[in-house]
């Protein structure tokens, strides 16, 4: 008797796992949102990269150019691209799930599929965002001959530990500005405050010796050491990373107990 494998796609809903119900609702989530993004917008795709090269465009040019300060490492263009692209995945994840739940309120009452869901496709969508970002720092390390050295390999690393953080962070943002519409406004400047407290425009390096070990607990600092490892070997502080892994996890937890305790409400709110 011959036997057949049914491709997850042609399976019956029903006969599907719950991970995979989830895995697949998020992927529909997260590609409707992108969809949604790119077409109505007449340049689409250039709009995710324009935002981080005009911001890398000023820096470069305060820094290198009027007042000529020693921060970062040459080829500078490729140092704040290295930080500023996974920035924008940051920010722009961490400050969208101020809405996660009050934009798609209707959805989130009526659907069966754990909420969290409404939290990590905003999270997964930024984070294509910032691969799909990723060959216009290749472009830049192309031509002003940034080298690239073998730490390049923990690319994957410093993906994983800024999804698990971003998620942990967004997790929390979500329910609580259901509750206090205020923490909006609050979470877009403790976000500004983080872009200037983050070794974006600088490294850590170029901090005072007394300030290294406290960067360390910033957890982007390790995340962005990996990043910039890639053409910057000297960037990469072992301390740093297991710190903001560390760091990332507790917030996953936290984010997730968070969550849990307080969805039941946040569905009565919205």
């Amino acid at each position: 008797m011959s036997t057949t494998s049914v491709a997850y796609g042609d399976a019956h809903p029903l006969q599907r796992t719950r991970w995979s119900r989830y895995r697949h609702s998020l992927w529909l989530l997260t590609t409707r949102d992108l969809k949604v993004r790119y077409s109505t917008s007449a340049l689409g795709y250039v709009w995710s990269v324009l935002d981080p090269l005009v911001m890398a465009g000023i820096y470069w040019f305060v820094f290198t150019q009027v007042f000529q300060k020693g921060v970062g490492t040459e080829p500078y263009i490729v140092f704040l691209l290295s930080a500023l692209l996974p920035w924008m995945w940051f920010n722009g994840a961490v400050s969208d799930s101020t809405r996660a739940f009050l934009k798609d309120a209707k959805l989130v009452r009526s659907t069966m599929i754990p909420r969290t869901i409404w939290v990590n496709r905003i999270v997964l969508s930024k984070g294509i965002e910032f691969l799909l970002a990723l060959p216009v720092l290749a472009l830049f390390a192309i031509i002003f001959q940034a080298p690239v050295n073998w730490n390049l390999l923990l690319f994957p690393l410093g993906i994983l530990l800024q999804a698990v953080l971003t998620a942990g962070v967004a997790l929390i943002v979500a329910p609580l500005v259901v509750f206090f519409r205020d923490l909006e406004r609050a979470v877009k400047l403790a976000l500004r405050f983080l872009f200037y407290a983050s070794p974006i425009i600088y490294g850590v390096a170029d901090l005072p010796s007394q300030l290294h070990v406290w960067a360390a607990f910033n957890p982007l600092s390790g995340i962005f050491g990996i990043y910039r490892s890639a053409f910057f070997p000297q960037e990469l502080d072992w301390f740093d990373v297991v710190i903001a892994a560390l760091m990332s996890g507790a917030l996953l937890a936290i984010g997730l107990l968070v969550f849990r305790g307080s969805v039941r409400q946040v569905l009565k709110e919205i």
